[in-house]
C-alpha cells in the first residue's frame, strides 16, 4: 500500500509564511541577545535539510553574513560539489570548498573503514565500493541488523550480515567524516565570530541520527521541530532549487549511494513522518496505518522501533554530566 498524499498534507499543513517569519526574527534574535554573534556558518551537501537552513540564515541576516562549506571527500557523490555549489550560487553567500579527504587519510579512516570491512569481506580492496543497509522494519520481525553491501571494481555484489564488533568498527570510522566537518565549521565560526547552525529535522533529532559532536554539534537547529515534510514545503516557498526539492534524502557517507531508509529508517521519510506525528500525538493507530500505507501490525513493529531508537540514542542528547554542584552562569 502506498501512502495517502492527501491525509499527509492535512496532517502537517503549515502557515509558511508566518513560521518563516517566526524562525528569521528567532534566529536574529539569539545571535544578538543570547550568542553574541555576527553572523551564521552551516555545511552545506545538496540535500534538502542544509537547503532549507541556508535559505532561512539567508532572509535572517542576508547573504552578506552567512558562510557555505562545501566538504565533500573521496566517498562523496560526484554531484555533491556541483549541487551544493549553485545552491550557494543561487542563495548568493560566499561558499568555501574544503576537501576533507587530506584529513581523513591523516587519521587514516579509509585504513581503518576498509580493515573494519574486510574482517567480513576478506577480498574487500582497491576500487571496491561499500555501504552499510537494514531491513524494512514494517516487514521484518525480530532484533534489527546490519549487512554489508559491498561492490567489486567488476560489478560482482556481496552482501554479508554484519557482527556487531565491525558494525560498531564501522561506524565509528565513518563517524570522522561528521566530526572533521564540524570542526571546521567552528574553525570558521570561530575566525569570523559567527554561530553555527546545525541541520537536522524532527525525525533526524527525535530518532537521533546524527554523531554526538559531529553533525549533532551546533549552536542553533532551526528546523529541529519541524518534520521532514514540511521542510520540503518550507523549501518550495524559500524558492531552494527544483533539483534539491526533487531528489531523494541520501546519507552521502558512504562509497555506494544509500538512502536514509535503508541505513537507518524504518521507511521512506513520507510514511515514517505519518507514523512518528501520529504517535507522538496520539493518533487512533488504524488511522495512522491508513495514512502511511501499513498493516496494524505492521505499524505496531514501527512504533517499537520509534522507542527503540529513543532509547538507544538517549545517550547522544545527553549533556555532559557534572559530578558536583556548580553555580549557574548568569548573563
Amino acid at each position: 500500500m502506498s501512502f495517502d498524499k492527501t491525509y499527509a498534507q492535512n496532517l502537517f499543513s503549515l502557515d509558511l509564511a508566518t513560521e518563516v517569519d517566526r524562525i528569521c526574527l528567532q534566529l536574529k534574535n539569539l545571535l544578538v541577545q543570547q550568542l553574541k554573534r555576527r553572523g551564521l556558518v552551516l555545511g552545506i551537501s545538496g540535500g534538502i535539510d542544509s537547503s532549507v537552513c541556508l535559505a532561512l540564515a539567508v532572509r535572517a541576516l542576508g547573504p552578506e553574513k552567512v558562510i557555505a562549506l562545501q566538504m565533500a571527500e573521496l566517498h562523496s557523490s560526484e554531484e555533491t560539489l556541483g549541487i551544493s555549489g549553485r545552491l550557494a550560487k543561487h542563495f548568493g553567500v560566499t561558499a568555501i570548498d574544503e576537501d576533507i579527504t587530506p584529513i581523513l587519510e591523516a587519521i587514516r579512516f579509509y585504513e581503518r573503514y576498509d580493515q573494519a570491512v574486510q574482517s567480513v569481506v576478506p577480498e574487500y580492496g582497491q576500487g571496491w565500493k561499500s555501504k552499510i543497509v537494514i531491513p524494512n522494519v514494517a516487514d521484518h520481525q525480530g532484533f534489527t541488523y546490519f549487512s554489508v553491501i559491498a561492490e567489486s571494481p567488476h560489478g560482482q555484489t556481496i552482501k554479508k550480515r554484519l557482527p556487531l564488533n565491525a558494525y560498531l568498527a564501522i561506524v565509528a570510522a565513518t563517524n570522522f567524516k561528521q566530526r572533521t566537518r564540524k570542526m571546521l565549521e567552528y574553525y570558521y565560526a570561530d575566525r569570523m565570530h559567527y554561530a553555527v547552525i546545525g541541520t537536522p529535522n524532527r525525525l533526524e533529532y527525535d530518532q537521533g541520527f546524527f554523531v554526538k559532536l559531529g553533525d549533532g554539534a551546533a549552536d542553533v537547529k532551526p528546523i529541529a521541530h519541524l518534520y521532514k515534510t514540511q521542510v520540503y514545503m518550507l523549501a518550495e516557498y524559500l524558492g531552494v532549487p527544483e533539483e534539491i526539492r526533487n531528489r531523494r534524502p541520501t546519507t552521502d557517507t558512504y562509497s555506494l549511494p544509500q538512502g536514509q531508509d535503508e541505513f537507518y529508517f524504518s521507511l521512506p521519510y513520507e510514511r515514517m513522518d505519518i507514523c512518528l506525528y501520529g504517535k507522538n500525538n496520539g493518533l487512533p493507530i488504524a488511522e495512522v496505518a491508513r495514512g502511511a500505507g501499513l498493516t496494524v501490525e505492521q505499524l505496531k513493529r514501527v512504533y517499537a522501533d520509534i522507542d527503540t531508537k529513543r532509547k538507544t540514542t538517549r545517550y547522544l542528547h545527553l549533556a555532559p554530566f557534572l559530578l558536583g554542584q556548580v553555580p549557574e552562569i548568569s548573563s
